[in-house]
């Protein structure tokens, strides 16, 4: 990893820049996609799904047959940690409900909000080099408790043209709806328009890769809500010679494998520290089944040595890290000081993997800077907040001769019309 000392403010910039491939050449990709499904639906599906997961099948919905089949294969220490992990993750979103806020905002003016479920929405599972079966829990989870009716699920299959059990017994397990064997920009596509099998969903959640990413923000532009812009993972440590090399290294390392396009990051105010961790990683990494890997994403990774907490802390801050974790003496600086970071863990024995599984919190969260702006997955991302109102006869002529007032100097002549048609009958 490249060891960068006190870098000048002005480098910044550069810093922080993500090792993603240019949007231009991704979007013609994606574009071209997108056209085709819109147009011959599953069979472009099974065309791209040929193309890019080598899997030749006409079988794109999971029959349940297959899905029982694939949970009794599950052993059941894994189905226990699965069960616990969804407790957890359960308790935290069943937490984030909120009852209706109802207000009078003056007499005979009442104001309410409700939380309405999205009816319809689509969880992309990245299946690929590691089919993550835990996203399944943090989506399918909050969307059950949210109560939407349709929750569609879609996952690349494996070159058997299979679905990792874990992830069919996760989705069962979560209430997911169906099941399709379909990955990558062709999924995306398929859940934005529809297709013979696979309908259209009217929000899009779930991580992915720079091309995944690409085609969900496309997805917007033909009316398909989507959580956020989740691509590549990312992390960040602060930390200083309080902190455990060891640990810190293997942090750094947990997120360095999920691909060649992760990034991860040191922040620390101690070049020993630095290079301790750097040596750690070198130990660790060797004997990791997915070292090639974790060593590419190690070459887009940093070592940065900010002397002073503060302009550390500003340094992390214009980063936006996806994933933040505090090993630290000036502890309390960082945490209450942190604006941009979509999930934080706090002290040596919180380690990132908890969040990623068990702990309770929702790893889908948004990568590449957009922390500045979004918010990670959470009960709220699968429901509406809908406000209604209710003016009695005494509101509508406490109210009225504003609305007559401001919508006549906006000269918008009917929405007086409307208020005083009524206030004419009133005094009548």
């Amino acid at each position: 990893m490249q060891i960068i000392k006190n870098p000048n403010r002005n480098s910044w910039s550069e810093l922080i820049k993500r090792p993603t491939q240019t949007l231009d050449s991704i979007e013609n990709t994606v574009n071209q996609i997108f056209d085709d499904v819109s147009r011959n639906g599953n069979l472009a599906v099974q065309k791209y799904t040929s193309l890019f997961d080598g899997v030749e099948s006409e079988l794109i919905e999971v029959p349940v047959s297959e899905i029982t089949t694939a949970s009794q294969n599950v052993s059941q220490e894994l189905k226990d940690a699965i069960k616990m992990a969804k407790k957890n993750i359960h308790i935290f979103h069943q937490a984030q409900k909120t009852s209706k806020i109802e207000v009078e905002t003056m007499p005979g003016v009442q104001c309410w909000q409700e939380k309405r479920p999205i009816e319809k929405v689509g969880l992309y599972i990245p299946g690929g080099t590691a089919p993550l079966f835990s996203t399944v829990l943090m989506l399918a989870v909050p969307a059950q408790i949210a109560g939407c009716k349709e929750i569609i699920l879609c996952t690349p299959p494996n070159k058997k043209g299979a679905i990792a059990n874990e992830i069919l017994y996760a989705a069962q397990l979560c209430g997911v709806t169906k099941i399709y064997k379909v990955g990558g920009i062709q999924a995306i596509a398929a859940m934005t328009f529809g297709t013979e099998t696979i309908p259209q969903v009217y929000k899009i959640f779930g991580p992915g890769n720079q091309f995944v990413t690409v085609a969900k923000q496309l997805a917007t532009k033909y009316g398909v809500a989507i959580d956020m812009p989740a691509g590549p993972s990312e992390l960040l440590v602060v930390a200083d010679d309080s902190a455990n090399a060891a640990y810190v290294a293997s942090d750094l390392l947990s997120q360095a494998e999920h691909g060649a396009d992760s990034q991860v990051i040191l922040v620390s105010n101690s070049e020993s520290f630095l290079t301790a961790v750097e040596e750690e990683i070198s130990n660790q990494m060797a004997v990791l089944p997915r070292k090639t890997m974790a060593e590419k994403a190690i070459e887009n990774s940093k070592l940065i040595l900010i002397a002073d907490d503060q302009e550390a802390l500003d340094f992390i801050n214009a980063y936006g890290p996806e994933h933040f974790i505090v090993c630290s003496r000036n502890e309390a600086l960082f945490v209450e000081g942190i604006t941009n970071a979509g999930s934080v863990f706090v002290g040596n024995y919180t380690p990132e993997s908890a969040g990623d599984y068990a702990s309770g919190t929702n790893h889908t969260l948004p990568t590449n800077g957009y922390s500045k702006a979004y918010s990670g997955v959470n009960l709220d991302s699968f429901s509406k907040s809908m406000t209604f109102q209710k003016i009695t006869k005494e509101g509508l002529k406490n109210i009225g001769t504003s609305i007559e007032l401001m919508a006549e100097a906006e000269g918008l002549q009917a929405h007086k019309n409307a208020v005083s048609i009524r206030l004419k009958d009133l005094q009548e």
